[in-house]
This record gives structure tokens, C-alpha cells and sequence, in this order.
């Protein structure tokens, strides 16, 4: 009776297995099975356009993997994006590259400083916009201080959407938000400008002397055409009331070479 009794426990033991198998599927249980399949389902609306035509994706446990192609940085940038979005989906792993061209270091470095150097004209912002610019291997780091956030994103796009850049470090700060730092700036352009012999440096608006002020210390980029310019400069923003340090980092033309 009791070598029955244990058959019969072993028996059970043994159907109770199976049933605990039936509803798994490669190792996963059915629902996370299926939760998967419709991440892979909202990933695909979400990819759905002409510049993710080269992306492909899958899911494991709510984990999704991109890969392939696309022709600009932001396009990788706006894939993850896009996908972090989607309903059930726990992380991203961008594993896409940037096909698109290869462009030489010095030449993208130049050509970005020119699209970055008339970036934001006709908001009035330009003068107060400081950005720095290198290039390694297609890899952008952009660095300095931004007038506000939308300067700083403005930037930020316009270079993730040019061709030949593979990869954005953005190491850019933005000003504080601070009236009296607006009117320091607004001061400090009416006074440097309104110089006549730095007048001519507000006539291209991408050649201008960068004014940078945050918390009422005043910092001065760009280049200038004489050491004159740059000592006038120099005076003339100290002169303005409320300003607790100016550093003069104005370039003189041609100093370099002659160095």
C-alpha cells in the first residue's frame, strides 16, 4: 500500500512538471514571449520612416537591441528616442552607426565653426553665444557657454545633422537665468559696439566679439583685427557698472602665425 502510494506521488509529481512546461517556448514563458512580440510591434511603428529605412531591432525581455545604418548622427539619436518611448520598452541598446561620408577632422571642424558662427542670427543672441569646437575621428566636442537653452539646442542640431559626424560630446553650459546679467550683456554690447573703431566688429553678424556673462563676470572671445581693438575692448567692458571681473580672451589676427 505504500510502495503504491508513493508511485502515485511521483506520478503527480511528474504531470504537475509537465504542466509547469506547457505555455513555455525556447526557454521564455509565453507571456514574456508575447510581451516581446509587441514591443517589436511598436518599435516598427516607431521606426517607420525613411531615415531609419537601414535600422533593424529586436526584442528580448523588453530589451531592445538597434543596429544597422543611418546616414546622420541625429537620426541614430531620434531612433533611441523614439523606441524609449514605446510602451513596455525597459532600455535601449543603440548599436546603429553612422554610415554617411567620412570627412577629413580639419575640414568638418571649419565647416561646422562656419555654420555655428551664423547659428541663432536675427534672435539678437549671437554676441552672447561663446562655443567651442573640436573634431577626432568624425567625433564633435562642443564646449562654451550658451545664452539659454534653445541656443544650446540650436547648436546641438545643427551639428548631429551634418554629414560626416559620427558622434556629439556636448560639454555646453548655459548661462544662468539672471536680469542682472541681461542687462550687463545689453550694457557691455552698447559699450564695446558703440565704440567707433570696434563698431565695425557688429557689422557680420558671425564675426562679432562674444560676450559671455554669468553672475556678473564678463568673459570676451573672438578675434579682433589689432592689440588696440582688444585693449579698447578691454576698457570699455570694465567700465560697466555692476561687473565683478572682465577676462579679455580676445584673439588678435595673425598672432598665431607670427608666434
Amino acid at each position: 500500500m505504500a510502495a503504491y502510494r508513493v508511485r502515485r506521488w511521483i506520478t503527480g509529481a511528474v504531470l504537475g512538471l509537465g504542466l509547469a512546461l506547457v505555455g513555455t517556448r525556447g526557454g521564455l514563458p509565453q507571456s514574456a514571449s508575447s510581451g516581446d512580440a509587441q514591443i517589436e510591434a511598436e518599435v516598427s511603428k516607431a521606426l517607420d520612416a525613411k531615415q531609419f529605412a537601414n535600422v533593424k531591432s529586436s526584442v528580448q525581455d523588453g530589451v531592445v537591441m538597434l543596429s544597422g545604418t543611418v546616414d546622420v548622427y541625429r537620426a541614430k539619436e531620434d531612433a533611441e528616442r523614439k523606441v524609449h518611448r514605446r510602451k513596455g520598452v525597459k532600455s535601449v541598446s543603440n548599436q546603429i552607426e553612422v554610415a554617411g561620408p567620412t570627412v577629413e577632422d580639419g575640414t568638418l571642424r571649419n565647416k561646422l565653426a562656419e555654420k555655428l558662427a551664423y547659428d541663432r542670427v536675427g534672435y539678437g543672441t549671437t554676441a552672447f553665444n561663446a562655443l567651442t569646437i573640436g573634431v577626432v575621428n568624425g567625433v564633435v566636442t562642443l564646449g562654451g557657454t550658451a545664452y539659454g537653452p534653445t541656443d544650446k539646442d540650436s547648436a546641438l542640431s545643427l551639428v548631429e545633422n551634418y554629414p560626416g559626424v559620427k558622434d556629439v560630446i556636448d560639454n555646453i553650459e548655459v548661462a544662468p537665468v539672471s536680469p542682472m546679467d541681461d542687462r550687463i550683456r545689453l550694457a557691455e554690447a552698447r559699450a564695446i559696439y558703440g565704440t567707433s573703431q570696434l563698431n565695425k566688429y557688429a557689422i557680420d553678424p558671425a564675426k562679432p566679439i562674444r560676450i559671455t556673462v554669468v553672475n556678473g563676470n564678463v568673459t570676451l572671445s573672438g578675434v579682433v583685427d589689432s592689440q588696440a581693438d582688444k585693449d579698447i575692448a578691454n576698457i570699455r567692458a570694465n567700465q560697466v557698472p555692476g561687473v565683478f571681473k572682465v577676462v579679455n580672451n580676445l584673439q588678435v589676427a595673425g598672432a598665431r602665425e607670427s608666434q
